[in-house]
């Protein structure tokens, strides 16, 4: 009669992220300081190529803008710009392969960098982009809300008229104050959700959720670094859309790349 003892060794596919969630460290703030130290130097590393990307996002925000101009939404422009950098992890993709290739010393070219997405076609990094375009579209769907109730009889006939309405009136002060919150809360949610999930999404097989989890997992071990880094980030990315959003050229880059080796210290490596 055979043996019904099932066999213990596990299938050959089975990776070790499919058998548990992967292991975060406990952060200080010298992991910021020494992240900014490595993404700095991952710029000048490759100045030309890392721009790119971030010439890349700003032109893509002031054609964001200028369709909005065009087609006459003035009231979707600053929710727009408040909101874009939302969007920034997954447009930071190429940047976590360049500072992954650069810390093993691997060679790349531009071809390696720019189709690194397509190469992800397999994983689910797919998933997080939903993720993150959806929460985008929330935020810009629940601030037209608001504009209808708080703000039903004011028109806007250019920018000026909507900035007079929001920054001259008791109407617009309360609308201020109430997307305020509501993007602070956004931003916080996809912000645990992804600064973590996306490099660890590039950088082993894991399922889009865990990534999630592990990334939530990070922000509430961390909550004091995490909310220094999101606060870091928030700020330098609105000052960056100033002056015609070419101020990302500079600091997407930069930021991308001390995102991958903040994840690195913030994730346990599986070599230990």
């Amino acid at each position: 009669m055979p043996s019904k003892t099932e066999d213990p060794t596990p299938p050959d596919d089975q990776t070790p992220e499919q058998q548990g969630s992967p292991e975060v460290n406990t952060l200080t703030a010298e992991d910021i300081t020494a992240s900014l130290k490595a993404g700095f130097s991952d710029f000048l590393a490759r100045p030309l190529m890392s721009g790119f990307f971030g010439l890349f996002y700003a032109v893509f925000g002031i054609l964001f803008v200028w369709c909005l101009v065009w087609l006459g939404k003035i009231w979707m422009i600053i929710p727009a710009m408040v909101g874009f950098p939302l969007v920034a992890p997954f447009a930071a993709a190429g940047l976590y392969e360049m500072s992954r290739r650069l810390k093993t010393g691997e060679r790349f070219g531009w071809s390696d960098i720019l189709t690194v997405m397509a190469r992800q076609s397999r994983r689910e990094m797919g998933w997080m982009a939903f993720v993150t375009l959806f929460v985008f579209w929330v935020w810009m769907y629940q601030i037209r809300l608001w504009l209808a109730i708080i703000l039903q009889d004011a028109s806007f006939s250019d920018f000026g008229g909507f900035l007079n309405t929001v920054f001259f009136t008791p109407e617009g002060w309360t609308f201020l104050a109430v997307g305020t919150c509501a993007g602070a809360i956004f931003s916080a949610v996809l912000f645990s959700l992804t600064v973590v999930a996306m490099p660890l999404l590039l950088d082993r097989e894991i399922d889009f959720v865990t990534a999630m989890l592990t990334s939530i997992r990070v922000v509430t071990e961390n909550p004091v670094v995490m909310l220094s880094w999101a606060a870091i980030i928030s700020v330098t990315m609105l000052l960056s859309l100033v002056p015609a959003f070419l101020g990302l050229i500079f600091t997407l880059p930069i930021l991308g790349h001390t995102t991958w080796h903040l994840y690195r210290r913030a994730v346990v490596s599986l070599e230990g």
